[in-house]
C-alpha cells in the first residue's frame, strides 16, 4: 500500500510542484489537496491520509490551528509542517500543536521524499540545529520552564540521559556513540520514554522537555 498524502498549500503552484515530486515515487500517493486549513481539516476526516504536508500561513485557518485540530481529533495522520523560514516563530506553535516535524520549503526534493517516509513509519523530522535555535529562542523569551512533572520521576537514569541528548538535538546513531550503546538499544530506550511521557514521537519529547527544564537554552 503506497503512503496516502493531503497537499495543503494555498499556493496553487506549490501544490503543483509537491505532487510532481511525490508524483515520481511509486509507494508515494496524493490523495486530495486543500488550500486552507479549514478545508485540510474536512479533508482528513473525509480521506484519511497517513501524511498531511502542511503550509503554516493561510488563509480561513492557518496551519498551525489546523494541525491541533487533526491531532486532537485523534486522526492517524501524522502532520509534516511545510514552511519559508527556518526560524519562523510558528513552526514551535506547530510542533506544540502536535505537528511530528518541519521542513523548509526549498528542501532538496529526495530530503522531502524521505521525510514523508519517516513520518509514515511513526518517526519525526526536524533539523538537530533548527530545533535548537527554535526552542532556544522560545525560551529565551521570557518563558520560565514548568516545575519538572512526577512523570519525569518515572524515567530510570538511563532514559533520562537519552531524553536530555534527545533534546540537545542528537540521533539516535550520535546517542549510541555518545552513551557507548548499540542504535537499536537508544531506540528503544527512546520508545520507553515516549510511553511514559505520553508523547507521540521524538519532537513532542523535545518539546516536554525543554519546557519542563530538563534542557536549558544556551546562553
Amino acid at each position: 500500500m503506497p503512503i496516502r498524502i493531503l497537499l495543503v498549500d494555498d499556493q496553487e503552484l506549490m501544490r503543483m510542484g509537491l505532487r510532481m515530486i511525490i508524483d515520481a515515487h511509486p509507494d508515494l500517493e496524493v490523495i486530495g489537496e486543500s488550500g486552507n486549513g479549514r478545508e485540510a481539516v474536512a479533508e482528513v476526516r473525509r480521506t484519511e491520509p497517513d501524511v498531511v504536508l502542511m503550509d503554516v500561513r493561510m488563509p480561513v485557518l492557518d496551519g498551525i490551528a489546523a494541525t491541533r485540530e487533526i491531532v486532537a481529533s485523534d486522526c492517524p495522520a501524522r502532520v509534516l509542517v511545510m514552511t519559508t523560514f527556518d526560524l519562523d516563530e510558528h513552526v514551535l506553535g506547530a510542533l506544540q500543536a502536535g505537528a511530528s516535524g518541519f521542513l523548509l520549503k526549498d528542501t532538496p526534493p529526495e530530503d522531502l521524499v524521505s521525510a514523508i517516509r519517516v513520518v509514515a513509519a511513526g518517526d519525526a523530522v526536524v533539523s538537530p540545529k533548527i530545533t535548537r535555535r527554535l526552542l532556544d529562542r522560545f525560551l529565551s523569551g521570557g518563558q520560565v520552564p514548568n516545575p519538572e512533572p512526577k512523570v519525569l520521576s518515572e524515567l530510570t537514569e538511563r532514559e533520562r540521559e537519552v531524553l536530555e541528548l534527545v533534546a540537545s538535538g542528537m540521533s539516535n546513531l550520535e546517542i549510541g556513540s555518545e552513551l557507548y550503546l548499540s542504535e537499536a538499544t537508544v531506540k528503544t530506550h527512546v520508545g520507553r520514554i515516549l510511553a511514559k511521557l505520553g508523547v507521540r514521537d521524538r519532537v513532542q519529547a523535545v518539546v516536554f522537555a525543554y519546557e519542563n527544564g530538563l534542557v536549558r537554552p544556551r546562553s
